[in-house]
């Protein structure tokens, strides 16, 4: 019987050297991947320049989606796959049967769904569908150029969405990447890399940067940069409404409400009251603004009179939904105080709203003045106060009944409406109150009276409206007053931050001599509510309340960054208006700009960049491949003595050309363009060198030759 070798035992006593040796070429195995990036790379180069082109179409069709109809994402994810299988098998497109019928389905379910084939939102939808079908017919560079211009025309429809800074890098991106395949496409020779088409693509998007500058800085400015309404527009913010619950829920959104830069000493945090919708009119669940029941020359004007020095400030408002701009109490409505913006008309309303003329959906940076010490409203009573008093008919009955039992007190019967109000407020602070984001919903009974007397959980709107029904239960008008109150404690990137969280809802009611009275029924149970100007926090997301978790100044300051970044970019970029323009040409010596001037300088700074480029060309053209230049120099000696030479042959060629042309006589010619040829293809050989160095010997040598011929 033989015996096993000496390997063999070795392994039956080390069983584990098998399982060893398999790891070992396991882990020796590409991960995924490197196996990817391999194939990928190993790929046809057809293919992979077309897989490119697919990624990239896909990349900038994402941001679409969510305005999309739903069939339009699943037809371009459909059509975008199957194109990638075609390239990936190496199959052959589909016939034009078939692009007829997804061109027919295309434009039946648009006209279906968006009951047209025009406007935005149909133009929106045919476009990602084309361009997603044009990749199913590319046959010919022509066609690849047809998916390039939409693709480039698909990037400009985003900015119709959102002009966000996060939106602007998203479409640089697409951009470039974009730029790469058309520079693949202009490259038919060989097998370029990625990453060298990657780079002619950044280098001609970094030259058309000056440009771009030029252009965005002077050309004339007629409304916001792409005059659509864009962003968050009728997302978020007030809502002219108010229903428990309401501003509770605003208050978990930690989006910004709008940016403020004082020209003066900051207010005290108590002192920051932005004025919003003023609601007055109640079905006893729902607030509105007041439906006059009087004429109008019985309604309660504003009769406004300050006192103090004024504030002077600037606001940045962000996209909402409202055409109430949330101003500093108060700003007065006289000249050199009021908002101005051109294009907009905004109007003062009795109860201290300022109303622009049509919804907030863009954004906008107006500038104004304030008194923080101001009296408002009529001294004297007036039948348009009875608006402000009334109730509906059976609601509140319980709190009601504690409104005429309160008002049966001996010290309160001959009370006056600030008596009255400080007893309603007593109650507040006495009784128990928990001001809360989560008050928890108080649908299917009568919402005042559940929260005055069982659960006495509320936020702001809760305290607000309940003190409110309180006071028109004793006889005294009062109305609800919705806006934002506070701002975050530090500024940003020199503006201080004002957010949907410091949304705020507090009270006024009127009393004679005086007019309307603010009072915050919130501060009475959180006073730290109003006296610092901080809300509650909002319940942090997933990932957000994860980094606070860890930590909590990195978040913060993460996030200060962000919107210090998204700041200046809508102050430089979204807001740079016509009369930034004309700042700066008055910085350049014009001393009254207007638009022939505007015209003038960006023509003109156009003109002389084009004759720069001009000059550059020229110049350019001249210093490229001077090879080229001594080549065509040596092609002209060689003709006159009547050697044939053709413009893509090399100089050893030639060389040959010469011996069989003109034999003997001209080998030493010969041996000169051999010694060019060496020259030619040395590893660091500058053609300058060649100029000054070897083509003397090859002229004087050329004219020995043609006179000897």
């Amino acid at each position: 019987m033989k015996r096993p070798g000496r390997e063999a035992v070795k392994a039956v006593a080390a069983p584990g050297t098998v399982a060893s040796a398999a790891g070992a070429t396991a882990s020796a195995r590409p991960r995924l991947p490197a196996r990817l990036r391999a194939a990928f790379d190993r790929a046809p180069r057809d293919t992979r320049d077309t897989l490119l082109l697919l990624a990239v179409i896909a990349f900038t069709t994402a941001p679409h989606l969510a305005h999309l109809p739903p069939w339009c994402s699943a037809l371009t994810a459909g059509v975008l796959a199957w194109r990638a299988t075609i390239a990936l098998g190496n199959r052959a497109l589909p016939g034009r049967w078939a692009m007829w019928v997804l061109l027919l389905l295309t434009g039946g379910l648009t006209l279906w769904t968006e009951r047209t084939l025009l406007g935005r939102e149909a133009g929106v939808t045919m476009l990602v569908a084309l361009l997603a079908l044009k990749t199913l017919e590319l046959r010919a560079r022509r066609d690849a150029l047809v998916v390039f211009f939409l693709g480039f025309f698909l990037l400009l429809t985003q900015f119709l969405y959102s002009q966000s800074l996060l939106t602007g890098l998203w479409m640089l991106l697409a951009l470039w990447g974009l730029l790469s395949a058309l520079v693949l496409a202009h490259m038919p020779v060989g097998r370029p890399t990625l990453r060298q088409a990657a780079a002619v693509a950044a280098r001609a998007t970094a030259l058309g940067l000056p440009l771009m500058a030029l252009l965005f800085a002077l050309f004339p400015r007629i409304g916001p940069l792409w005059g659509l309404p864009q962003d968050a527009a009728g997302k978020t913010g007030l809502s002219g409404t108010l229903r428990l619950g309401g501003v509770a829920e605003l208050a978990n959104d930690d989006a910004i409400a709008f940016r403020l830069r004082f020209f003066g000493p900051r207010p005290l945090d108590r002192q920051l009251y932005f004025r919003g919708p003023v609601l007055a009119t109640t079905d006893g669940r729902e607030w509105t603004r007041l439906v006059p029941t009087v004429a109008p020359a019985q309604r309660t004007r504003a009769e406004l009179q300050t006192r103090g020095e004024p504030l002077r400030y600037e606001m940045t408002i962000e996209p909402g939904r409202l055409s109430v701009l949330p101003l500093l109490e108060t700003t007065p409505e006289q000249p050199g105080s009021a908002p101005q913006l051109e294009g907009w008309l905004f109007n003062l309303r009795p109860d201290l709203q300022w109303q622009a003329d049509r919804p907030l959906a863009e954004r906008i940076r107006i500038e104004a003045s304030a008194w923080l010490d101001f009296r408002h409203g009529p001294r004297e009573p007036g039948p348009g106060l009875a608006d402000f008093m009334r109730l509906p008919p059976n609601a509140h009955p319980r709190l009601r009944a504690w409104a005429a039992a309160l008002r049966q007190q001996a010290e309160l019967q001959r009370a006056d409406a600030a008596a009255l109000s400080q007893a309603v407020l007593q109650h507040i602070r006495n009784g128990g109150f928990t001001y809360t984001l989560e008050p928890g919903s108080y649908e299917g009974t009568d919402a005042i009276d559940a929260f005055w007397f069982d659960r006495k959980l509320g936020f702001c709107e809760h305290f607000a409206a309940a003190y409110v029904v309180a006071m028109r239960a004793l006889d005294v008008p009062a109305r609800i007053v919705t806006g934002y109150q506070g701002m975050d404690g530090a500024p940003q990137d020199g503006y201080w931050i004002v957010r949907q969280s410091n949304a705020h809802a507090w009270a006024e009611y009127w009393t004679a001599g005086s007019g309307w009275v603010r009072v915050d029924p919130t501060a009475a149970v959180s006073p730290e509510r109003v006296q610092a100007g901080r809300s509650l926090a909002p319940a942090q997301g997933l990932v957000a309340g994860a980094l606070y978790s860890l930590d909590p100044a990195l978040a913060a300051s993460l996030r200060d960054a962000w919107e210090a970044m998204n700041n200046r970019w809508n102050q430089w970029v979204l807001n740079y208006s016509r009369s930034q323009q004309f700042d700066l040409m008055r910085s350049l010596g014009f001393g009254t700009p207007s638009w022939q001037d505007l015209a003038t300088l960006m023509i003109g700074t156009l003109c002389g960049l084009a004759l720069a480029g001009a000059a550059w060309a020229w110049w350019d053209r001249h210093r490229q491949d001077p090879w080229l230049r001594l080549a065509r120099r040596v092609a002209e000696r060689l003709q006159r003595l009547g050697v044939p030479v053709l413009p893509h042959e090399p100089p050893r060629t030639r060389a040959q050309r010469v011996r069989q042309r003109l034999g003997a006589g001209g080998e030493a010619l010969a041996r000169e363009l051999e010694a060019l040829d060496r020259l030619r293809y040395a590893e660091a050989t500058a053609a300058r060198t060649v100029r000054r160095t070897w083509w003397p010997g090859f002229a004087a040598t050329a004219k020995r030759t043609l006179r000897a011929a």
